[in-house]
């Protein structure tokens, strides 16, 4: 297995324990959603790895993880990845603070997702404080972009040498 396909499966997996990682009442609406973080940046980066298939799975890998609705993760997941391949050699070239302006705007779409997919569940409406995700991987996505980014780079230096 290359570095890179390392570099991919370790960020996964990374993604899906932060995401188990408890947080305080208080800050529990900032939690950003890790897993989506790091399939935006290989669905634009190294789309070759990232599919709606693998979406998918890892999708349904988190809803049991996390104990929420079965398939909420996953449609999520799909639709996000979905969204970043068709307009991925749009978004790819964006200087830093656009593209993060344009991730802001697909998380935000997630939420909306997400509030669709709990209001047809029957779990009413939720707090203004739900709206606060996409805020905090605004702020994150360029941070996750410029570390994923350079440790690729170090593994792709690393596997030619």
């Amino acid at each position: 297995m290359s570095k890179e396909a390392r570099l991919y499966f370790a960020s996964i997996g990374c993604a899906l324990l932060l995401q188990l990682m408890p947080l305080p009442m208080t800050l529990s609406p900032l939690k950003p959603w890790f897993l989506g973080l790091v399939f935006a940046y290989f669905a634009l980066e190294q789309p070759q790895r990232v599919g709606l298939g693998s979406a998918f799975f890892l999708g349904l890998t988190a809803d049991l993880l996390n104990g929420v609705l079965i398939g909420e993760q996953a449609f999520r997941l799909t639709i996000l990845v979905y969204i970043l391949l068709r307009f991925r050699y749009r978004l790819r070239f964006f200087p830093l603070w656009q593209q993060t302006a344009a991730m802001s705007a697909i998380f935000l779409n997630d939420r909306v997702l997400t509030l669709w997919v709990r209001l047809l569940s029957d779990f009413g409406w939720p707090p203004l404080s739900f709206w606060l995700s996409p805020l905090s991987a605004a702020v994150l996505w360029p941070w996750l972009f410029l570390l994923l980014d350079r440790l690729r780079l170090f593994a792709r230096i690393r596997h030619e040498s």
